[in-house]
């Protein structure tokens, strides 16, 4: 497919369901084998520690629950910017994530750190809004600060076979988003089979996104590694394809420096190690980077802290 096949807008949907329809399918088996074994791959005391140091500079620290307060959010920027307060050598993390309402606390408590704010607007979880609506939250959003903008595709309408209004909805939110990235939700654990993380990867690349995510955290299964084995393969075939790079977020359900690991791995093995930094691979996570404060502690004095040395998110 040339450049200009890919990055047109579809003439309609049936144009876009032969586009998307016309990928190559994923080999279940193949992905799910493939994603196993490199599982099992084993690294060094002296690699593992930078893994460590570089999947917290990784994550995208998030909180996304109705009980969210202004002093949680403070916190939790405290922790994004100092995440261990007794070595300072600790990296930051890429990004603070919190709803919409919770931007501009976000956006002051981070004020010069150099931490992204990203904000789940456009309807999250669920994605079941007016796209006016959608396109209000995301620009208040903006307004208020964020820099990053994680939107949820509508499933349905992708399942029913409804690309363009899909195609559609990431185009326009893109455009609200100004300056801010976009990254896009794909719920993967909702879309059923590979093919269709597949198609909703190439869909959410040629609508523009800048990264394509898992999940929302909110549904079961959330990211799993054959689907980011999927999704890496994607962004890596889309920029041989079209010469843009776009970023992956697995989201929900990474809970460990192994899981963390594993994902690295992932990536280094599958898209390449041009994607090995927080500006082109994210980690969601809130519980994630407990572990891996304590497993570097651990690496560095010989030591098992406790799950109660750090603060619990």
């Amino acid at each position: 497919m040339s450049t200009e096949t890919l990055t047109d807008a579809p003439g309609g949907n049936a144009e876009l369901r032969a586009y998307l329809h016309g990928l190559p399918g994923v080999d279940q088996v193949g992905a799910e084998e493939r994603a196993a074994r490199l599982a099992t791959r084993s690294i060094k005391t002296t690699a593992k520690a930078a893994a460590i140091d570089l999947a917290i500079s990784m994550v995208d620290l998030t909180t996304l629950e109705g009980a969210d307060t202004p002093g949680k959010v403070r916190a939790l920027c405290a922790k994004a910017v100092r995440p261990d307060p007794e070595d300072p050598a600790v990296p930051k993390v890429a990004a603070v994530c919190v709803y919409s309402d919770l931007v501009g606390v976000a956006t002051a408590a981070l004020r010069g750190s150099g931490i992204g704010v990203a904000s789940v607007a456009t309807a999250f979880p669920a994605g079941r809004a007016p796209l006016e609506a959608k396109l209000a939250d995301t620009r208040a959003a903006v307004a208020a600060g964020a820099t990053e903008i994680d939107m949820v595709i509508d499933r349905g309408a992708f399942l029913a076979g409804d690309y363009l209004k899909v195609y559609e909805e990431i185009v326009a939110v893109k455009q609200a988003c100004g300056d801010a990235h976009l990254k896009v939700i794909l719920e993967t654990g909702e879309l059923v089979t590979y093919d269709n993380v597949r198609r909703a990867s190439w869909l959410a690349m040629r609508a523009g996104a800048d990264f394509i995510k898992t999940s929302t955290g909110k549904v079961s299964p959330a990211a799993t590694l054959p689907v980011t084995l999927v999704m890496l393969e994607a962004v890596r075939d889309f920029r041989a394809a079209t010469g843009r790079q776009v970023g992956v977020k697995p989201a929900g359900g990474i809970r460990t420096t192994k899981d963390a690991i594993r994902h690295l791995v992932l990536v280094n093995e599958t898209a390449g190690p041009d994607w090995l930094t927080p500006r082109w691979f994210r980690i969601g996570a809130s519980s994630l980077l407990n572990d891996l404060l304590m497993q570097r502690r651990k690496l560095a004095t010989g030591v098992y802290s406790g799950p109660d040395y750090f603060t619990l998110d």
